[in-house]
């Protein structure tokens, strides 16, 4: 609590010298009765005619409190906050081709991926995140949602994609992505894109799918994930050679205002992931406002009416005159 007009507060100063005045000069100014002797009244009679005066005078330095309390203004302040969080709608576009299966890291790209990915979304409290896998063509595995709970559930479904459905549909993958984001109304639209190969499959180049992902104003983080060898394991299958096409998926995320990263093992992918999370921040927004409360009615209207009620007890029953 404040008050609005506390210079008002002085005023409290004056009571004192109200008082005194009365005790040194006002008395006299009373109307008085003299009689010969103080027998002739009883005792009951003079605390009576004492305790009148005392209540009157009570009564005023109340009332001028309350008066003066009323002029300052008091008033109670309430801070309110209200916040706003400006959210990123965020696809993940995850390379589930047979290649996925190789162990460079442990125990597998995929796995290592979906870790990664899993532990990157738990960090994403506010945003609706989706995912889609491809391979030789894409898939919605969980549209744009706000609940982390059931991404991870469906995270953790995500396997290699069947024989006839394999190989590396970049251009596809985007479009679909794309499609799916552009009818958004958030401002902020993110695609982070994971292969480990280079475009083999579908009717869509990638360059081409990029250029419409950037007409969208969606941005794109590519990540090309395997190492930096020629050729990698496939448990059972032997060895297959590392076909990642970083050309392409740096022009993909050039074009579309993204960044392109190289994750040669599973530290690097966390890592890209936790930059990624970095750059793309929800933006909080707080605003405050402040709320009086004005209080000077609780004064001044027990004032009045304590002066109202001091009057008309003063006339009739103290039968004053003045």
């Amino acid at each position: 609590m404040d008050f609005q007009h506390p210079w008002y507060l002085i005023l409290f100063l004056t009571l004192p010298i109200l008082i005194g005045w009365y005790r040194t000069f006002g008395r006299k100014k009373e109307g008085t009765l003299r009689i010969s002797s103080s027998t002739f009244i009883s005792e009951e009679f003079r605390t009576i005619g004492k305790r009148k005066p005392r209540f009157l005078q009570t009564l005023y330095l109340m009332i001028l409190s309350l008066v003066i309390l009323g002029l300052a203004r008091p008033r109670l302040i309430d801070n309110l906050q209200e916040t706003s969080v400006s959210v990123i709608d965020m696809l993940l576009v995850l390379d589930i081709s047979s290649s996925m299966l190789a162990d460079d890291f442990p125990p597998n790209r995929l796995e290592a991926v979906k870790k990664t990915a899993s532990e990157f979304i738990g960090g994403r409290k506010e945003d609706r995140i989706g995912i889609l896998v491809f391979a030789g063509e894409s898939f919605i595995q969980c549209p744009l949602t706000v609940d982390k709970d059931v991404l991870q559930s469906l995270i953790k479904e995500i396997t290699i994609a069947s024989k006839e459905h394999d190989g590396t549909a970049i251009g596809m993958a985007i479009a679909n992505g794309t499609n799916r984001l552009r009818n958004s109304d958030v401002e902020s639209r993110v695609m982070i894109l994971l292969s480990d190969g280079s475009n083999n499959a579908g009717e869509i180049d990638p360059r081409t799918a990029a250029g419409l992902a950037a007409e969208y104003g969606i941005k794109i983080y590519t990540i090309g994930a395997g190492t930096n060898q020629s050729y990698t394991r496939i448990p059972g299958r032997g060895l297959i050679r590392n076909e990642i096409d970083e050309e392409t998926l740096q022009h993909i995320a050039e074009v579309t205002g993204g960044k392109f990263f190289r994750a040669t093992d599973i530290e690097a992918l966390a890592s890209i992931y936790s930059e990624i999370d970095e750059l793309e921040r929800s933006e909080i927004q707080v605003k405050e406002f402040t709320q009086y409360k004005e209080l000077y009615g609780w004064f001044l209207i027990p004032a009045f009416l304590m002066g109202l009620g001091m009057e008309t007890t003063r006339r009739s029953i103290f039968r004053s005159r003045t």
